[in-house]
């Protein structure tokens, strides 16, 4: 999958992510269209890190995952705002 952040920059995530990464990254995707909060979606992000994938253990957070959370978090925080107007 490619993922567009703000600038243009793209991410290749086949490429720049570890399969781990990869599918705490789809959670997050789906978190990111229900979650009532920032503080919710960090709080997920954060388990979802520790847990693994199917309870492997921790996944360390890599710079480019770090960059994608960061454009989802600024896409949830829209989300939020526009709901309540």
């Amino acid at each position: 999958m490619i993922i567009t952040i703000d600038h243009g920059k793209t991410i290749d995530t086949a490429k720049d992510l570890t399969s781990e990464e990869r599918h705490i990254l789809q959670k997050l995707f789906a978190w990111k269209a229900v979650a009532d909060s920032l503080t919710q979606f960090r709080e997920i992000k954060d388990r979802a890190m520790k847990m693994g994938w199917n309870n492997s253990g921790p996944v360390q957070e890599s710079r480019i995952l770090k960059i994608i959370i960061q454009q989802l978090e600024k896409e949830l925080i829209l989300r939020l705002k526009n709901k309540q107007t």
